[in-house]
């Protein structure tokens, strides 16, 4: 049986829904913090086509296709319809395996569809995810005991799902016992509770001996038009700075909160001639002696653990300004030692773990946990003393909530469902609760720990929230995560998901007894997951010690999750000889592809989700998919992540690759009758593909499944000389195929007809115009030309962290006989500015008339494909408007060089006679 998904996928609505609404999947990434967010239009365009079969009547295939696509107008869209059309196929016994689960996106729409859904994940942070999203909401708990936080008469208003009341009721019960159990140690200022803290973290000067706060901002709020709440008035914020005023007499120093921006220049500051991004850091100085400490200094003192926090100003919730900022009062400052003191007599979680988090940082990680790098040893380390009793009092809350749940009779199922949701609050918390969390001064709230995509920030100067139902609050979290839920419910026709913690190398199912396997592996370097959740675990497993004590097992020295079978390439893991190496990660990639092949049905797909931009990576993977036993038949690209910039590590455009395990008793291949079959294959797909409406450069991408599919009916593939083929060759082939499949012409030439190198600028030039492309696509387009990147890098330069098509002033090539059309083209739209006689050179010197088609055809084509206002589509206009006038003027160069050449020879021939 084929599948859709070898034949057709929705390729346009899966990247028009990724971007917003329904589809980017944001409701369901807000129920529990993970790193890899799958845009649930790719996830369940993924798992709807791999389960659907493609028949063989193209009426078939039309209606089919057209409830797939109504199936991507919403999340639930056509849920029945698609059910009924996969068990019209499969029977009652479809399913489908994401072996690298994460937060359960791809399995949740096979739970949501009714099939049957399996999901495993190496991580116990991303298990408890995928149990939060993709199996508890999809149960019915109206048998349970209600419980006891809910509010008198709730049962008889509420409409809510019996689900989503309990997990509010519970998170309120939550608020209401720690904001209890910590006032004392935040206490109110003038009947009200601050927002939260400005807190420094101090260093003693090496010149002088005064500790001084190390702060690299002022701001705190920033100057805008306001509108006050009463009277409706609009009015100018000034905004809100402030200054440390050191007093040297004394050694001590204080803080100075003024309105405007800032007056002062803070004690981190960029040496002077350097980039503020520049690897050597900042300057911090002193205030009192102004004496600098570089980089290497503040390290030295970092390691000699004298750096101290120091509590700098208090946040106050302003009705009109949103923030107000103040100096501490004397009560504050001494809650935060008193909280300092109550932090050292907090009683352990059990006997196995202490109070706060003692679990070790595995070495190597000053990438992915930058507190590592100033002083951080343990995770306990990374909050200050009062932000980690807050911690421990919310993990103790949760805990005993288990244990009251469980006297009132609650199922144990219900008690982790519960606490679960607790701890993804508790998790999604932390994200705002560290010293990596700073202040945002102009949206007036606090940053998110991982600012810098996967990495756990670090800042010297760092916000701490208090109990104020601000950013970053209990209340505001527990709120995200409840609307989440609620988003997220699933009909009440789904099917809760089997999770199960596992590795995805041995999977625990029976051979062929998986429909299909629909996956988006871990991509390489891309992310240190275990690493990254870390400082969620060490916390969760306190917080469900009772309820889910499962999680707290680990076979890792420290503590933390374990990393032995993590199929990454840990970041800086070179330094620290981590054995996450891409020799590891090749390995288990192949082997969890084979498991895959193994457990998926004979006429099953196993489906992978992919993205990265260099070749090289691909190499590697089609290599592991074909060392898996396995062949790609289909390959769709989709905008998933639109709102990337160039040059980041978050890819724009990912594949949905079909793959089945390749069937045996393949013959031998010869590289010729490849290669001719893959062109035969593009051929008939591109029409298909023109019909739909796929653009040209996902075409591109797309000729992977149809030249793989090609490459996989034979055992292996033999040259002429009988060595075995590297697969990986046939990828610029397939490329190559598109261009040769479109039969794109260059003003009515043929674009074969032009050299090499033009035929690479103008296609080049035909997809992207002037719009500025990875360094990964220009290696890719290299490839598929048969060029050396040194050939044609001098057309395509860098910008910024990608690179662009070169502009005519930026050409430096010497025109001569040998130029190729497009260096022509180039040289005359340079010279269009200095008239018709420098045009007439260039001609000559090319050795070009103006009746040249290709060079003309080549012209015409670059100032109607690049913008109508770029510089080079007005000067290539101008040299087609004056193209009678420059062949003239190169006729007249040419007859003037005619005649010097004559005369030089007259006067040569006269010295000789003399």
């Amino acid at each position: 049986m084929t599948r859709m998904i070898e034949r057709w996928f929705p390729c346009a609505e899966v990247s028009a829904n990724s971007r917003s609404g329904w589809g980017s999947g944001n409701a369901e990434v807000g129920v529990m913090t993970w790193f890899a967010k799958r845009p649930s239009a790719q996830a369940k365009a993924a798992t709807i086509c791999s389960l659907l079969p493609w028949p063989d009547d193209p009426a078939e295939q039309q209606r089919l296709q057209e409830l797939v696509r109504e199936a991507m107008t919403g999340r639930y869209a056509k849920a029945e319809e698609i059910r009924r059309e996969v068990v019209r196929s499969e029977g009652d016994g479809a399913s489908s395996l994401d072996p690298f689960s994460g937060r359960g996106m791809i399995p949740l729409e096979a739970a949501r569809l009714g099939i049957s859904a399996h999901a495993l994940d190496y991580s116990p942070v991303a298990v408890l995810a995928s149990r939060l999203l993709t199996d508890y909401p999809c149960r019915i708990w109206d048998d349970e005991p209600a419980i006891p936080y809910l509010k008198e008469g709730t049962t008889l208003i509420e409409t809510r799902p019996r689900l989503v009341q309990d997990v509010a009721a519970v998170l309120n019960e939550i608020d209401i016992r720690h904001r209890d159990a910590l006032k004392e140690y935040y206490p109110q200022v003038a009947g009200r509770d601050p927002w939260g803290y400005l807190w420094a973290i101090t260093i003693p000067c090496q010149e002088c001996s005064r500790y001084f706060p190390l702060i690299g901002q002022l701001d705190l709020r920033k100057a805008s038009k306001r509108k006050n709440r009463t009277t409706k008035e609009t009015f100018h914020d000034p905004g809100q700075s402030y200054y440390i005023d050191a007093e040297t007499e004394s050694g001590t120093w204080s803080v100075v909160v003024h309105e405007g921006s800032p007056r002062r220049a803070p004690t981190r500051q960029v040496p002077p001639g350097k980039s503020k991004y520049d690897s050597n850091g900042r300057l911090a100085v002193c205030p009192f002696c102004t004496h600098a400490h570089d980089r290497q200094v503040q390290m030295r003192i970092f390691e000699k653990d004298l750096a101290r926090d120091a509590p700098l100003l208090a946040a106050d919730i302003d009705p009109d300004l949103g923030k107000s900022y103040r100096p501490l009062e004397r009560e504050e400052l001494d809650a935060i030692e008193a909280a300092t003191t109550a932090l050292g007599e907090e009683p352990r979680f059990g006997p196995f773990l202490a109070a706060a988090p003692d679990e070790r940082i595995p070495a190597g990680n000053t990438w992915t946990v930058q507190a590592t790098v100033y002083g951080a040893r343990t995770y306990g380390d990374m909050m200050n003393a009062r932000q980690t009793l807050s911690f421990i009092t919310l993990a103790k809350c949760i805990r005993d909530m288990g244990g009251e749940l469980a006297k009132n009779g609650n199922s144990d199922d219900y008690i982790r469902a519960l606490t679960g949701y607790a701890a993804a609050v508790l998790a999604r918390k932390i994200r705002r609760a560290t010293r990596g969390c700073t202040l945002d001064p102009k949206l007036n709230k606090v940053n998110d720990l991982f600012a810098t995509e996967s990495s756990l920030n670090f800042s010297f100067d760092y916000f701490e929230v208090g109990l104020a139902d601000g950013p970053g609050s209990w209340a505001s979290v527990a709120d995200g995560t409840l609307k989440a839920l609620e988003t997220t419910m699933p009909l009440h026709s789904a099917v809760p998901c089997e999770v199960s913690r596992g590795s995805a190398i041995s999977l625990p199912y029976r051979d062929r007894s998986i429909t299909a396997v629909v996956t988006d592996p871990p991509y390489d370097a891309m992310i240190d997951y275990s690493d990254a959740s870390d400082l969620f675990y060490v916390w969760i497993k306190r917080a469900l010690v009772d309820s889910w004590p499962e999680l707290g097992m680990t076979a890792h020295e420290f503590g933390v999750q374990e990393k032995q079978e993590e199929i990454i390439v840990k970041k800086g893991g070179t330094s620290n000889n981590d054995h996450r190496d891409r020799q590891h990660y090749d390995s288990l990639i192949t082997k969890a592809f084979r498991e895959a092949q193994r457990v998926v049905a004979q006429d099953g797909v196993v489906t992978i989700v992919f993205g990265h931009g260099e070749p090289e990576v691909w190499q590697r993977l089609l290599t592991a998919i074909h060392d898996a036993g396995l062949v790609l038949t289909g390959a769709w690209p989709a905008k998933t992540e639109a709102g990337g910039k160039v040059g980041f590590t978050n890819i724009v455009t990912t594949l949905t690759m079909a793959c089945r395990p390749a069937p045996s008793g393949r013959p031998v291949g010869r590289k010729g009758v490849v290669e001719a079959e893959i062109k035969s294959e593009i051929k008939k797909r591109y029409l298909d593909w023109e019909r739909w409406g796929l653009a040209p450069a996902d075409m591109l991408m797309a000729a992977a499944g149809p030249a793989m599919e090609a490459v996989g009916r034979y055992s292996e593939v033999l040259d002429a000389k009988g060595e075995p083929v590297d697969i990986y060759t046939f990828l610029p082939l397939a490329r190559a195929a598109v261009q040769e499949a479109m039969a794109v012409e260059i003003n009515h030439e043929p674009l074969d007809a032009f050299d090499t190198r033009t035929r690479f600028a103008l296609w080049w030039v035909r997809l992207y115009g002037r719009q500025p492309q990875a360094k990964s696509e220009l290696r890719w387009q290299a490839l598929a030309s048969s060029l050396d990147l040194t050939a044609v890098r001098d057309l395509v330069a860098d910008a910024g962290k990608g690179v662009c098509f070169i502009t005519s002033r930026e050409h430096v090539g010497k025109i001569n006989g040998d130029s190729a059309v497009i260096d022509v083209a180039l040289a005359l739209a340079a010279a269009s500015e200095e008239g018709l006689q420098a045009m007439g050179q260039v001609l000559i010197a090319a050795g070009r008339t103006g009746d040249d088609t290709h060079l003309w055809s080549a012209i015409q084509f670059l100032a109607d494909r690049l913008p109508a206002n770029d510089p080079d589509s007005v000067a290539l206009t101008r040299v087609l408007r004056t193209r009678t006038g420059i062949s003239s003027a190169a006729e007249s160069v040419a007859a003037s060089n005619r005649e010097n050449i004559l005369r030089q020879e007259v006067d040569d021939a006269q010295l000789r006679l003399i």
